[in-house]
């Protein structure tokens, strides 16, 4: 059988050489306007910690925090910004993604990975709008849960569709244009912040409402995408499919890869559970490693936590406002060039290279924080200005070093992981457990910043010694195998065969009726 064929011990899926391709414009028009949609995420992930560190939003929306900053406007001070309410203003949305992820899944299987992006664009064009439009805490929340429903959608659909449409040797490069959107409405965001906080009283509407632009743009375009062939042979919908595949990959020579594609659908109709089939014992690697570990060691760096308040941290840090926003602008600039070496590389070196490499890094910078932070960081004292665009460096290293490894790879490893039969499902709990981490990260930091002080940052330190040693000893090479194909290096691993051998084993004993 196909993508997650167990019993399979051949296979007929090993007719990979037998794919032909070619990089026609058709294919490059889909891929781009199906990346629009990290734009959202990355927008959101940039505009949120900008917005709320702007006086003008504080004061019509947080007026006792408003007062606290005042009073410590140039010291340094970790409990400046600690208010549960306004870390749920940015953690809502995420809460509102994984919540709306399971309704993706649905969608993106039964009625195609185009559908969640059309969906997706829709509500998250809602929920900037009615931020923009806010009024009262209330209206704040209501947008952030619509703006939230729309991550749960893209972020479903997107990293699946890349995935799917990409030629195996270019799958990497491919699925990394969702990195790198994202990192370019981080980017945009910021830029935009750095220019609305000088529009005194509604600059920040601004900030907010001009999320609609990325939804408006995901929307018209994904009205033109084509859906993947993959998808479209899930539904049964198979001449459609091969010509799509056809005009995909430039060429009529498709039937082996077209052939992978039929069996590998036919064990996907078969599951008719695949929530609870990705919770077999031959599935096991999936399920930990994609579904379970990846996403969430992924918000477990500390990444977001920079990304979501950088203007807050820099300005805990005793920056002004105009100053901590130029130090996230270099923050998510440093995250888009890291973006591209990644898409460059990633296919050339693998994956394991980048986590490995890059956590290594990642590990040293942020010690290096801490031991800054435990001799010159003092409460209610002013931070040396030297110290300061030391720290802002090595958060910029710290951020490159992401950016070109769990930023990326998080998404498009799980992406690759899962058969066919589960892939819905399964990068629903991908989604669903990045988004889980993500506003538990975003709701905690601010209060863990100001009880665990420079503690929180050795934590972060240690979990990246976890997180890279769960990549060396448990991920298997990815790179240029066809997606199909993954589930075959299960059975080469030294830990995960053994979850395989004994599937086959049952299925051997198994008597035929």
């Amino acid at each position: 059988m196909a993508g997650g064929g167990f019993g399979n011990e051949g296979g007929n899926l090993k007719r990979a050489h037998l794919y032909e391709y070619k990089i026609t414009n058709y294919f490059i028009f889909a891929c781009l306007v199906a990346a629009t949609g990290g734009s959202l995420f990355g927008y959101d992930l940039g505009v949120s910690g900008g917005v709320t560190s702007m006086d003008d939003f504080l004061k019509e929306f947080f007026p006792k925090i408003y007062r606290r900053k005042q009073a410590h406007l140039h010291e340094t001070d970790y409990c400046k910004y600690d208010n549960q309410l306004l870390t749920l203003f940015t953690s809502s949305l995420y809460f509102a993604g994984l919540v709306s992820t399971f309704g993706a899944s649905y969608v993106t299987r039964n009625k195609g990975r185009r559908a969640s992006i059309l969906v997706g664009a829709v509500s998250f064009f809602l929920g900037g709008a009615i931020n923009a439009g806010a009024v009262n805490i209330t209206m704040l929340i209501i947008g952030r849960i619509l703006l939230g429903a729309g991550i749960g959608f893209g972020n479903q659909a997107v990293p699946l569709y890349l995935s799917e449409m990409a030629p195996a040797k270019h799958r990497g490069a491919v699925n990394q244009l969702f990195q790198f959107t994202t990192c370019m409405g981080i980017l945009i965001a910021n830029l935009i912040n750095y220019k609305t906080d000088k529009i005194h009283k509604w600059g920040w509407r601004l900030s907010l409402g001009l999320a609609t632009v990325p939804a408006t743009l995901m929307f018209v375009g994904g009205l033109a995408l084509p859906e993947t062939p993959n998808s479209l042979v899930e539904q049964g919908r198979l001449e459609e499919a091969k010509r799509v595949l056809v005009k995909v990959r430039g060429t009529p020579n498709v039937d082996a890869e077209f052939a992978d594609l039929i069996e590998a659908s036919e064990a996907a109709r078969a599951i008719k559970h695949p929530f609870r089939n990705l919770l077999q014992r031959k599935n096991r690697p999936q399920l930990v490693l994609g579904a379970l570990g990846i996403p969430a060691f992924q918000q477990l760096t500390g990444m977001n936590s920079i990304l979501f308040y950088a203007p807050i941290l820099f300005q805990t840090l005793g920056f002004g406002s105009g100053a901590s926003l130029i130090s996230s602008v270099l923050t998510s600039g440093m995250l888009v060039l890291a973006t591209l070496v990644s898409m460059a590389l990633v296919d050339r070196f693998g994956r394991r290279a980048f986590f490995l490499e890059a956590g290594f890094e990642m590990f040293c910078y942020m010690i290096a924080v801490a031991i800054t932070l435990a001799f010159k960081f003092g409460e209610g004292e002013t931070l040396p200005k030297a110290i300061g665009w030391f720290l802002v460096v090595i958060i910029c290293l710290f951020v490159f070093a992401y950016g070109r490894s769990w930023g990326p790879l998080g998404w498009l490893v799980p992406s690759e992981l899962f058969p066919l039969e589960t892939r819905s499902a399964g990068q629903s709990m991908v989604v669903c457990v990045n988004l889980l981490f993500t506003a538990l990260i975003a709701q905690c930091f601010l209060v863990s910043l100001c009880h665990l002080k420079y503690g929180i940052f050795l934590l972060f330190a240690g979990l990246i010694f976890i997180m890279s040693s769960f990549i060396f000893l448990l991920l298997p090479e990815t790179k240029r195998v066809p997606i199909e194909e993954v589930y075959l290096l299960w059975k080469d691993h030294w830990f995960w065969k053994k979850y395989v051998e004994d599937d086959d084993e049952k299925d051997i004993k198994k008597p035929t009726t």
